[in-house]
């Protein structure tokens, strides 16, 4: 058995040997004529390290609370509309402002398809997802669950989640720690709107887990005990187990007529074949089930959290969505539901809500493959690099978001910012298809909150991180002063 330090000495070597290999490789070989024009014409930038490339950095700006930083600096020394790098063991360039936005979102499947890290595929083994032929079969689905129609079914069953949620985790609490409350709230709503699971016991058993996979998601895919990336394996495999249990007994239940075929997005997906008559396994179901739960509840739970940060830090703010919030109440029977139409009155709620996650994206951009070789500004980016754009590219510019560290939701008034600008959903064909979903959840909360209590934040300059989401380091614990009947 290996002592501690011979690992950590043998794993040192390996990478000394990389690196001497790699070097001697480009000192000695001759590339072709055409890769050497290429090559030349290639965005400004620098590549790092051999192998590591730029990724502590990129990683590490974000753990250190200024995620923005590893772009800024690279914009101002080398371009502000595209520059190269090397993150994630991959060739990238990354697109910056509107115009990079632009032209990614308009490309999908064009010239660009979105990319993974290979290393997902041991956490969603059947995952369909982030091939092109997987994205367009899973998207197909959703249409039905995100709907008009079903939306407004919606806000009843989350108005109902979010007054269990208040009464039983913030109500006569002198203190909370809001972000773990945010997520526990959005991720009932997905249980049950996904799969009909409903009971918090059984919700908050699944929680845990769910909480160790979002942690490894995007962490460095280093599969040994203790590693994140190992914890988000083995909490997917029993979620996995779990769903699989559910979705057994779910085909029971439908072919005995006790669940319906539109009672969630679980029971669509099991009695949806594709054109050629073919159903998916229950595996695969397991994994896009598993997916859907993780991205219909993670964004929202940042964006909760950070709504109730800067609520505590602005006065004047709290007051204007207290006031819209209260109007509503008002008008409403005592224990009378939520509607569609309330929500549609939340207009400075909503504002509010867009500046927050404004300055506080909860992803902060995403990665995609060029998948033929293309020309951008001038420059030549080959096929097979990676190309990330970064919502903070565009969110903290001044010259889209003038004064943009001051937190202002009159932004978002009359046709609120220019197009490709405000992103924190994405954009284009792959535009998150969750974002009316979510900002009914986000609204809902923010109804619950702001009639209940005022708040005070107990840490005053707690930091802001990114591991892979944006969250506040300490989780946001707050002192509550519930309204007086």
């Amino acid at each position: 058995m290996l002592s501690k330090m011979e690992v950590f000495l043998a794993t040192i070597l390996c990478l000394f040997v990389s690196i001497i290999l790699l070097s001697l490789h480009f000192l000695f070989s001759k590339s072709k004529p055409r890769a050497a024009a290429a090559a030349a014409a290639h965005p400004p930038g620098k590549t790092g390290w051999p192998v590591i490339g730029e990724t502590l950095e990129f990683l590490s700006t974000g753990w250190k609370g200024h995620p923005e930083k590893f772009i800024f600096d690279r914009m101002t020394k080398y371009s502000s509309l595209v520059f190269k790098t090397h993150l994630l063991g991959e060739k990238t360039a990354v697109f910056c402002g509107a115009a990079g936005n632009k032209f990614l979102f308009s490309n999908e499947n064009k010239l660009v398809e979105v990319w993974w890290l290979s290393s997902m595929d041991k956490i969603f083994p059947s995952n369909e997802t982030s091939s092109k032929e997987g994205a367009i079969k899973m998207r197909k689905m959703l249409p039905n669950f995100l709907k008009p129609e079903a939306l407004h079914s919606y806000v009843g069953i989350m108005d109902h989640i979010a007054r269990r949620h208040f009464a039983d985790r913030w109500d006569n609490k002198e203190e909370v720690v809001v972000f773990p409350l945010a997520k526990s709230f959005t991720f009932w709503i997905a249980c049950r709107l996904f799969v009909s699971i409903e009971d918090p016991c059984e919700v908050e058993r699944l929680s845990a887990p769910f909480n160790r996979l979002a942690s490894g998601l995007i962490s460095i895919p280093i599969d040994l005990p203790g590693t994140q990336f190992n914890k988000a394996i083995k909490a997917s495999n029993l979620i996995r187990k779990e769903l699989l249990s559910i979705i057994k007994q779910r085909k029971i239940d439908l072919a005995d007529g006790k669940a319906t075929p539109k009672q969630d997005i679980l029971s669509h997906m099991l009695l949806t074949s594709d054109e050629n008559g073919k159903f998916m396994s229950e595996l695969t179901v397991a994994d896009k089930i598993l997916g859907l739960l993780i991205g219909g509840h993670d964004t929202a739970s940042s964006a909760c959290a950070f709504i109730v940060k800067y609520l505590a830090e602005l006065p004047e703010v709290y007051y204007g969505v207290y006031k819209e919030q209260m109007e509503i109440a008002n008008s409403k029977a005592r224990d009378e539901a939520l509607s569609w139409e309330d929500l549609q009155k939340m207009k400075y709620s909503w504002n509010v809500a867009c500046e927050v996650m404004r300055l506080t994206p909860p992803f902060q951009g995403a990665f995609r493959e060029a998948i033929s070789d293309f020309s951008y500004n001038g420059f030549f980016i080959p096929k097979g690099w990676k190309l990330y754009w970064s919502a903070n590219s565009t969110h903290k510019n001044p010259e889209f978001f003038p004064e943009p560290q001051k937190f202002d939701p009159s932004r978002f008034e009359g046709s609120g910012p220019a197009p490709y600008t405000f992103v924190p959903f994405g954009g284009g064909p792959r535009m998150c298809p969750g974002k009316e979903y979510a900002r009914l959840e986000i609204l809902v909360f923010m109804h619950h909150l702001v009639k209940r209590f005022k708040w005070e934040k107990i840490i005053a300059d707690e930091k802001i991180v990114v591991n892979p989401m944006t969250i506040p380091a300490k989780g946001l614990p707050v002192r509550l002063f519930p309204h007086k009947p």
